[in-house]
Protein backbone atom coordinates (compact mmCIF):
# COMPACT_ATOMS: atom_id res chain seq x y z
CA UNK A 1 0.00 0.00 0.00
CA UNK A 2 3.19 2.49 0.94
CA UNK A 3 4.72 1.76 -2.09
CA UNK A 4 1.53 2.46 -4.57
CA UNK A 5 0.77 5.55 -2.65
CA UNK A 6 4.50 6.66 -3.00
CA UNK A 7 4.07 6.10 -6.60
CA UNK A 8 0.80 7.87 -6.78
CA UNK A 9 2.44 10.84 -5.33
CA UNK A 10 5.92 10.99 -7.41
CA UNK A 11 3.43 10.16 -10.47
CA UNK A 12 1.71 13.82 -9.08
CA UNK A 13 4.44 16.02 -8.39
CA UNK A 14 6.12 14.68 -12.08
CA UNK A 15 2.78 15.38 -14.21
CA UNK A 16 2.49 18.95 -12.06
CA UNK A 17 6.18 20.00 -12.73
CA UNK A 18 5.35 20.04 -16.18
CA UNK A 19 2.36 22.90 -15.49
CA UNK A 20 4.74 25.34 -14.14
CA UNK A 21 6.22 28.00 -16.55
CA UNK A 22 9.24 29.14 -14.22
CA UNK A 23 12.20 26.60 -15.21
CA UNK A 24 13.84 26.62 -12.22
CA UNK A 25 10.24 26.13 -9.91
CA UNK A 26 9.62 23.11 -13.02
CA UNK A 27 13.32 21.71 -12.25
CA UNK A 28 12.57 21.47 -8.59
CA UNK A 29 9.63 20.34 -8.17
CA UNK A 30 10.57 17.68 -11.10
CA UNK A 31 13.69 16.89 -9.03
CA UNK A 32 11.13 16.02 -5.78
CA UNK A 33 8.76 13.55 -8.27
CA UNK A 34 12.34 12.20 -9.44
CA UNK A 35 13.45 11.66 -5.73
CA UNK A 36 10.37 10.20 -4.78
CA UNK A 37 10.47 7.61 -7.98
CA UNK A 38 13.96 6.91 -6.71
CA UNK A 39 12.35 5.25 -3.32
CA UNK A 40 9.11 4.00 -5.53
CA UNK A 41 12.38 2.06 -7.25
CA UNK A 42 13.96 0.92 -4.93
CA UNK A 43 10.81 -0.83 -3.25
CA UNK A 44 9.71 -2.44 -6.31
CA UNK A 45 13.66 -3.59 -6.86
CA UNK A 46 13.12 -1.95 -10.44
CA UNK A 47 16.52 -0.53 -11.10
CA UNK A 48 15.44 0.96 -14.96
CA UNK A 49 13.43 3.52 -12.69
CA UNK A 50 16.26 4.46 -10.22
CA UNK A 51 19.04 4.88 -12.46
CA UNK A 52 16.52 6.90 -14.94
CA UNK A 53 15.18 9.04 -12.42
CA UNK A 54 18.72 9.25 -10.64
CA UNK A 55 20.23 10.02 -13.62
CA UNK A 56 17.51 12.99 -14.27
CA UNK A 57 17.78 14.62 -10.87
CA UNK A 58 21.51 15.20 -11.34
CA UNK A 59 20.55 17.37 -15.19
CA UNK A 60 18.49 18.74 -12.91
CA UNK A 61 20.56 19.57 -10.24
CA UNK A 62 23.59 20.79 -13.08
CA UNK A 63 21.29 23.28 -15.08
CA UNK A 64 19.65 24.48 -11.10
CA UNK A 65 23.45 25.17 -9.89
CA UNK A 66 24.80 26.65 -13.30
CA UNK A 67 26.07 30.02 -13.70
CA UNK A 68 25.05 31.58 -16.56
Amino acid sequence: MLTEILGYAAMAFLMFSFLLKDMRKLRMLNSLACALFVAYGILLASWPIVISNAFIILVNLYYLLKKD
